[in-house]
């Protein structure tokens, strides 16, 4: 049986689920599709390359446009939705996600910026800050669903939290919405300020 790079990326995403991103390795995921580490290697020159190619199996659904045409700021709002909702699809999305972007692997998360800057330019932000104002976004929402991630482990492994932490325990989606809200009141405020 001839092995595919498509079964690679989903072999590794059920070890990403099943297991988390520790103890994803190329040695337990050759194991897994019963093949020699080095079989791997002819699909991904390294685990960053595999890592990038499962972040954007699990970001695919944050890149499908809307067909309707939207406003800018249900653009980024609905983005960012369809991001933390895919992130916390998969254990350890967040935190696979970020290290991929960070490593400049994931051409999905490329594409999330490009759409972000395209949002914020038709809200007025300068092009040669889209890209700055689309990474801001991304970086809230990567840290807000890491955080969220995290606490969702910690709670599942029975671990008592500080007591009073009132603003943590409140609906995640809530608190979510809240941060997403800024964002685009201060992209607003950006646009406001050119005018």
């Amino acid at each position: 049986m001839q092995l595919h790079k498509r079964d690679v990326v989903e072999a590794a995403t059920a070890l990403l689920d099943d297991y988390g991103i520790a103890d994803l390795s190329m040695r337990r995921l050759a194991r897994e599709l019963e093949v020699s580490a080095g079989a791997l290697y002819w699909h991904f020159a390294n685990k960053q390359q595999l890592l990038g190619a499962v972040a954007d199996r699990i970001l695919q659904p944050v890149c499908d446009e809307d067909p309707v045409p939207q406003p800018w700021r249900d653009r980024i709002v609905g983005t960012c939705s369809r991001l933390r909702d895919a992130l916390l699809s998969h254990t350890d999305g967040a935190e696979l996600v970020s290290a991929s972007f960070a490593a400049g692997q994931s051409e999905a998360m490329k594409a999330v910026v490009s759409l972000l800057g395209a949002a914020a330019v038709d809200a007025g932000v300068a092009p040669d800050n889209a890209e700055l104002a689309a990474r801001t976004v991304v970086y809230y929402v990567l840290g807000f669903t890491a955080d969220e991630q995290s606490r969702m482990q910690w709670d599942a492994a029975g671990a008592d939290l500080a007591v009073g932490q009132s603003v943590l325990t409140d609906d995640p989606t809530a608190r979510f919405d809240f941060g997403v809200q800024l964002l685009v009141d201060g992209i607003r405020a950006t646009r406001a300020q050119r005018v």
